[in-house]
């Protein structure tokens, strides 16, 4: 069996960088696998992602995570985010289908606080073909009730890629949850920096800013509890949900400046959820890629190249991608349609000269 590459973990760390690690062969194997690829936070399926039923945890499975959190020197209650199963939809406008979301998603809840895992992140879900607003109170409503069958954990809502029906690629959508919950102590919102960027929110140069703002103004800090760390394979705009190893896409190495630099990113787990193709230890190269950008300083020649060798790497990709979206939108013109895909042609045009303007400098 070869031998999995370690990370030393960098203890004094203003910034919980870590990773969504496996739990194969037990929840409590996730802490020692964050560790081993130096993790500050990490994140984890409470069970299996394929399934909705698994069978519940032993009490020597729920004392032994317990005691490697306190062995690895995790906080459980702030330093790991569990990730709900992506087939979870508490929107979903047929009633049947809702409740087997909600049986799942209450399991999940207590899950993690038999546990003691102090987060719990999911995605919203989508109002498919029902009232969109009307899906927002149902999904409110649930979470509502899921927090009075539990005792702290807090629910964590991620933002998503995509439009139309889809919960939270509109941070209004999430904004309007918020308002319903009735413990506001026990919600908050995970951005993902892919299904940020490919909503079409920008987050390159002073868009970075202006999207915080934006943020603020509408959700509030006080209720940013986590960020997946990803860059995008697709451009801006796309509402595509693939991402990306970072600083291979169209989000880039140059986002990570402005990043390690937002004091309110601290001491909230960051967590990648970037493409691997062989194992978890893959993660701990990003990870120190991101202590080395927050800590080390390096030269404004030594980040040029760090950048124009990650660009490079996914070069190929950001290209098909690229053609594919062009493609897409041609064939979606019509008159009706013709003013928006105007406009993402110009996104499009826009990255092209980013692209060119940065290899040129």
């Amino acid at each position: 069996m070869v031998k999995t590459k370690t990370f030393k973990r960098l203890g004094e760390s203003n910034f919980l960088f870590g990773a969504h690690v496996s739990a194969s062969g037990g929840v409590s194997n996730s802490v020692e696998n964050a560790f081993n690829i130096g993790c500050n936070s990490f994140a984890l399926f409470l069970k299996s992602p394929r399934k909705w039923e698994s069978k519940p945890y032993s009490l020597d499975e729920i004392n032994t995570f317990r005691a490697n959190c306190k062995k690895f020197g995790y906080n459980s209650r702030t330093d790991i985010l569990p990730h709900g199963q992506y087939f979870i939809n508490l929107a979903n406008p047929e009633f049947e289908k809702a409740e087997k979301s909600y049986n799942s998603f209450l399991d999940d809840l207590k899950r993690c606080e038999s546990l003691d895992i102090g987060l719990y992140n999911f995605h919203p879900g989508s109002s498919l073909k029902g009232d969109h607003e009307t899906q927002l109170k149902q999904l409110a409503d649930y979470i509502n009730k899921a927090i009075k069958e539990t005792e702290f954990v807090k629910v964590v809502l991620e933002n998503m890629a995509g439009t139309g029906n889809l919960v939270g690629s509109d941070l209004k959508d999430l904004k309007y949850v918020i308002e319903l919950i009735e413990n506001k102590e026990r919600i908050g919102v995970c951005i993902d920096t892919c299904h940020t960027f490919a909503a079409g929110y920008d987050l390159l140069d002073d868009e970075y800013e202006k999207f915080w703002k934006h943020f603020d103004e509408t959700i509030g800090f006080k209720y940013l509890s986590a960020i997946h760390l990803n860059d995008s394979k697709t451009p801006l705009g796309a509402n595509r949900d693939l991402h990306e190893k970072l600083g291979q896409g169209y989000i880039g190495l140059d986002f990570l400046s402005k990043l390690v630099k937002s004091d309110f990113l601290t001491q909230i787990p960051i967590i990648l959820e970037t493409p691997i193709l062989k194992d978890d230890s893959e993660y701990g190269e990003e990870i120190k890629l991101l202590e080395w950008v927050a800590y080390e300083s390096p030269s404004e020649k030594e980040f040029k190249e760090k950048v124009d060798d990650l660009q490079a790497k996914g070069s190929k990709s950001r290209q098909e991608q690229m053609e594919a979206f062009l493609k897409k939108q041609k064939k979606n013109v019509t008159p009706k349609k013709r003013t928006t895909s105007a406009a993402k042609n110009d996104i499009a045009n826009m990255f092209t000269k980013k692209m060119k303007k940065s290899k040129d400098d």
